[in-house]
């Protein structure tokens, strides 16, 4: 799989430099076919180790929801920081940065019923050691 990955990863480049110089319309095209080519790869291998984190929640007791809310903060994380990275290579490092701000932002609210869960859980201890 990472073989197929990198090969991909490299015919993409090689042909976005051939084409930058002739075509540079096309090269932009080139290199956001590449990229989708490559997430559509990791979706399909993503896909397939969920179910680690299912049995993992069901071994620990750890509530589904948020099993389902960590893996969209993961995600998250991964599409901006992939997403922010192809927008630095078109020239647009400032766009991308603002991208990864809002992420942390979306990651943040989606964080919000985890980190309510953990302060009623300290309240809880605090009040049965009084």
């Amino acid at each position: 799989m990472i073989f197929q990955l990198v090969g991909i990863a490299f015919i993409t480049a090689v042909a976005a430099i051939l084409l930058k110089e002739t075509k540079p319309e096309l090269s932009f095209a080139v290199m956001t076919a590449g990229s989708i080519i490559l997430l559509l790869f990791i979706f399909d291998l993503f896909k397939e180790g969920i179910g680690i984190f299912s049995e993992i929640a069901s071994a620990t007791g750890i509530r589904a929801s948020y099993v389902k809310i960590l893996l969209k903060m993961i995600g998250i994380g991964y599409l901006v920081e992939f997403s922010a990275g192809l927008l630095t290579d078109f020239g647009q490092g400032s766009l991308g940065d603002k991208l990864i701000f809002c992420g942390k932002i979306v990651i943040l609210i989606l964080a919000l019923p985890i980190l309510e869960s953990v302060v009623k859980l300290i309240v809880d201890l605090l009040g049965l050691i009084q």
